[in-house]
């Protein structure tokens, strides 16, 4: 049984990482982030405060626990705030991912890193693993960076990109855009919705699935991953309100141009999933499947909590 080091475990990645490995037992789980753990409970794996940045702490961590496989979810996703503050976003994204492969390498560890469909530009898109990257903002030129210091390491490595993901935590620390796609129209909120960028949005239990495939099958290279429907984010929340029922006239179109961001977005990305399909045996759910288990999720937390 492969001993594996999940960093970002509070995130939403990280906390379905926790989840799928502690329900399945095909792992030794130590979960790592900064701060104290944010998942409900603590049992069938360790939990370790542990800041990435800080190298010193980081390399005497790993040396102790001398994992198989470290997984990386640990990053600063958010692209306005990469845009605004560069020292965070680098000493994150890029900074840690360093560190992290260079420890890889001294120690042999298998070295699985999430990265983003925004290290394209969304002119050419769907992309498949080999095309060239060619980022658009701050937050794709720091995840690109972070992608090439990994191509550049001897350590075994791979990374995996993903696309616009949603879910759950255990405790809803976590929103992304189908939560606050239904949390604001529940609520009766008008909300602008672009029309002209185009996502394939990804269920957090299939990456996870596919980050514990590519550990467990010692798979190495460029996986895609992501859901299997190309859409636009519009279309995305409109599929939201018809499956919970809401009002979707709330839901107001606007093009990328009146939207206006300071930090700019690829128009049409999405991913060809061949290979993860072929090699990790990847099989991602529809977007209406993925909504189905997100409300059994969520029936199943009101129950708990009342």
């Amino acid at each position: 049984m492969k001993r594996i080091l999940v960093t970002g475990s509070n995130g939403l990645l990280g906390q379905n990482l926790i989840e799928l490995i502690t329900a399945s037992g095909r792992a030794e789980l130590i979960a790592t982030s900064k701060g104290a753990n944010r998942f409900p409970t603590v049992v069938g794996y360790t939990y370790l405060d542990l800041d990435i940045t800080n190298q010193s702490q980081l390399q005497m961590a790993i040396a102790n626990i001398k994992p198989d496989v470290i997984i990386n979810t640990a990053a600063i996703t958010n692209v306005d705030i990469c845009h605004t503050n560069h020292s965070l976003c680098l000493s994150v994204n890029v900074e840690a991912v360093r560190n992290l492969a260079e420890i890889s390498e001294k120690h042999d560890i298998h070295l699985i890193h999430l990265s983003t469909d925004f290290v394209f530009d969304g002119i050419d898109g769907p992309y498949a693993e080999d095309a060239n990257p060619n980022p658009m903002s701050f937050y794709g030129e720091s995840k690109y960076k972070a992608e090439q210091i990994i191509l550049g390491s001897s350590c075994k490595w791979t990374i995996l990109r993903t696309i616009l993901v949603y879910g759950l935590t255990a405790n809803m620390s976590r929103s992304n855009i189908v939560l606050w796609a239904k949390n604001s129209l529940e609520k009766g909120e008008a909300i602008n919705v672009v029309t002209d960028q185009w996502r394939m949005p990804t269920l957090v239990g299939d990456l996870a699935e596919a980050c514990l495939l590519a550990a467990e099958k010692q798979a190495t290279g460029i996986f895609h991953i992501a859901g299997p429907e190309l859409m636009t984010v519009y279309e995305l929340v409109c599929k939201v309100a018809d499956f919970w029922k809401l009002d979707n006239s709330l839901i107001k179109p606007i093009s990328s141009a009146i939207l206006n961001q300071e930090a700019k977005r690829p128009s049409k990305t999405g991913f060809i999933l061949d290979k993860a399909r072929n090699v990790l045996d990847y099989h991602p759910h529809t977007f209406t499947d993925g909504l189905d288990i997100v409300d059994k999720q969520l029936v199943e937390l009101r129950t708990r909590t009342e």
